[in-house]
């Protein structure tokens, strides 16, 4: 979990806020995708960690068993 991507989904969040309580459509939507973005991209890396991890582990389990 990467602390950027949480303040790229509160940015997102807080302009997507911004944009409701205008009535900036736009700006609206603007801020759902950026949010939406960084919600992808840490999801995206926490699948990488996971497998990153699982490899790890059938190495070790395979090198134990030499």
């Amino acid at each position: 979990m990467s602390i950027e991507n949480k303040i790229d989904q509160a940015k997102g969040a807080v302009k997507e806020g911004l944009g409701k309580v205008s009535g900036d459509k736009k700006t609206e939507k603007e801020g759902s995708v950026e949010k939406a973005a960084a919600k992808v991209k840490e999801v995206a890396e926490n699948v990488k960690d996971s497998v990153e991890g699982a490899i790890d582990g059938v190495k070790n389990a395979v090198s134990k068993d030499k």
